[in-house]
């Protein structure tokens, strides 16, 4: 079956939610199916997969076969799905664009059965295009931003947490701008152009939150060896490093963060696997606010 369409994009697009699809649904896959099924070449195929796998997306090989790892079939909706692979399929234009969000989409699906917020990247289109070009040419931008008028120099498109935002310095400070909030002038005009900055590329690079600049505090964790190899297997925590195994299976874990909702809301989730042991204030702190919650008095 071949899918035709004038627009490349829309081509790379339709395929990729198609595969992705498939691969939810618990398909195993090969290249040469897939080249015969599209009436492509199996380079084509190759390189959706690698557009599949550099989102960090938990796809697992056994010979000439490709399926996704069995503990997220099912977890993503068709308009997860979408939103991903028309962003990926337009990638080469906007290549600061982030699609990492998918992985972060799976790991909360799995983790998380009373579900996750995520904006639809459709209502970002114009967005996506504007700043894509600006930060292509390496071009200030100006937009308003919670009523106010701002000049940046943009650097990246960033998901986090469910939510879009734009990554760009302003007064010589890197700042997230959530997309949500920002609204295009009504009369746009060119601005300067500027050199990117390789400390804030490198910056860009290393840091996994929106938190730009700011000072972290490591937080040291104990998990019980019942979730041990959740851990293990992947990363759940900001910057999470195992420091070492237990003798009972568990582990001691260190995670840096730069603000404390980075870290909370997930040690609330696995509660009681997991303890903050340093800072002791910290795991106090939760725990008189989980009984307050639930009205204890102590």
């Amino acid at each position: 079956m071949k899918l035709e369409t004038s627009n490349k994009n829309e081509t790379l697009a339709n395929r990729l939610i198609d595969i992705l699809s498939r691969l939810n649904s618990g398909e195993k896959l090969s290249i040469n199916s897939l080249a015969d099924y599209y009436d492509a070449h199996p380079k084509t195929i190759r390189r959706d997969l690698v557009r599949l796998e550099s989102c960090n997306l938990p796809i697992q090989k056994e010979g000439k076969y490709f399926s996704l790892d069995p503990t997220y079939l099912g977890k993503l909706k068709l308009k997860d799905i979408q939103s991903f692979a028309r962003i990926s399929g337009i990638r080469h234009l906007y290549p600061k664009l982030d699609v990492s969000f998918i992985r972060e989409l799976l790991d909360s699906r799995v983790y998380d059965a009373k579900g996750y917020f995520v904006e639809d990247a459709s209502q970002f289109k114009i967005l996506f295009e504007v700043f894509g070009e600006a930060i292509r040419k390496h071009q200030q931008i100006g937009f308003i931003y919670k009523g106010e008028p701002r000049v940046v120099e943009p650097y990246k498109l960033v998901h986090h947490h469910g939510c879009w935002y734009l990554a760009a310095v302003r007064k010589g400070v890197l700042r997230a701008y959530r997309l949500s909030r920002i609204e295009l002038s009504a009369h746009p005009h060119e601005l300067l152009s500027f050199r990117p900055d390789t400390s804030i590329l490198t910056q860009l690079e290393d840091e996994e939150s929106i938190w730009f600049g700011q000072e972290k505090q490591e937080i040291i964790l104990t998990v019980h060896t019942d979730v041990a190899l959740h851990f293990q297997q992947r990363q759940l925590l900001p910057e999470q490093q195992i420091i070492k195994k237990l003798d009972d299976g568990g582990l001691l874990l260190s995670s840096r963060i730069t603000h404390i909702t980075q870290i909370l809301p997930l040690v609330r989730y696995w509660i009681p696997h997991i303890k903050i042991v340093n800072p002791e204030e910290m795991q106090d702190e939760m725990e008189m606010e989980l009984k307050e919650y639930l009205d204890i008095k102590y």
